[in-house]
């Protein structure tokens, strides 16, 4: 009798850019010793059954420049029952607070500090402080102006609504702030958002954040309590993110995936997306093309909507 599989490695591809074809698939199998293969998705996903958890390193070997992710998960579990989800370069394409200090002239100095802290050089309630210190005096009009900017990345709408229609909690839990939260979670159908709070006199920035800020561990704490709440094991949540903010939640979560992160998140993180859109959480916990819900239009021009 063949031994039922424990782990599944599945294959995520642009079938636009890269699809993926039945040789490369083969070619994966055959490094990792898999079983028969399952389509999900044609040109775009599938799954390869497997007795243990792969070797990575025989997988990108097979991979090779092939611009294919490749997500290992347990059989056990594998749909998740609560999503935790980062905001800026995770479910939106760019970085609302280095937006917002484009209206000040101040972009390309902020998105400096903003990247040395997503990258863990500097703590991130720090670079906050300073960041929104630089931006006091700004007009709230900019808020506006800088909401028109944003973008939701591939496959953001279809990920929460799935998950959603299959019972699952979702959470858009960002160290940004409320005034892009709100309007992200409603727009995406995220049952609930938390972040920081900008201050203001009712006409300009204050230049101040309040507190606590939500940073990392808040993020962590989120999942804990969400998972608490409803009666959750960790191994039944799912966390994305691309920042190192995000890598405690990250590790805590079930599934925690970087997602096109930065390198101290990538090299740390049990699984990463780094070619592809968010489609590639659903197919990781099994979805089928069939089963994923539409949402709204992948890239609707969500601050002109």
């Amino acid at each position: 009798m063949q031994t039922p599989p424990t782990h599944v490695l599945t294959l995520v591809a642009d079938p636009a850019a890269f699809p993926l074809t039945p040789a490369l698939i083969a070619r994966v199998r055959a490094a990792v010793g898999g079983g028969v293969p399952v389509l999900l998705s044609a040109g775009e996903a599938a799954d390869i059954p497997l007795p243990a958890p792969p070797p990575m390193d025989a997988v990108r070997a097979a991979l090779g420049a092939a611009p294919v992710d490749a997500l290992a998960v347990p059989v056990a579990g594998r749909r998740k029952r609560l999503l935790i989800a980062d905001m800026d370069s995770t479910i939106v394409t760019g970085e609302t607070l280095d937006e917002l200090a484009d209206f000040a002239g101040l972009k390309a100095e902020i998105a400096a500090i903003t990247q040395r802290s997503m990258n863990g050089e500097i703590d991130f309630a720090t670079a906050l402080r300073e960041r929104v210190g630089m931006l006091k005096g700004l007009r709230l009009d900019a808020l506006e102006e800088t909401w028109a900017r944003v973008r939701l990345t591939n496959g953001a709408a279809e990920l929460v609504a799935t998950m959603r229609a299959h019972g699952a909690t979702t959470a858009l839990v960002s160290g940004g702030f409320t005034f892009f939260t709100g309007r992200v979670a409603a727009l995406v159908g995220f049952d609930l958002h938390r972040s920081n709070v900008l201050e203001h006199d009712g006409a300009r920035l204050s230049g101040t954040v309040a507190e606590p800020i939500l940073d990392r561990d808040a993020k962590l704490a989120t999942l804990r309590a969400l998972s608490a709440e409803r009666g959750l094991l960790a191994t039944e949540s799912l966390a994305v993110g691309d920042g190192a903010n995000d890598l405690a939640m990250l590790r805590e979560a079930g599934l925690g995936v970087a997602f096109h992160a930065k390198p101290v998140v990538a090299a740390e993180a049990r699984a990463r997306v780094d070619h592809t859109g968010l489609r590639a959480l659903l197919f990781a916990q099994g979805y089928r093309a069939q089963e994923i819900v539409a949402g709204i239009d992948p890239d609707p021009g969500a601050g002109a909507a």
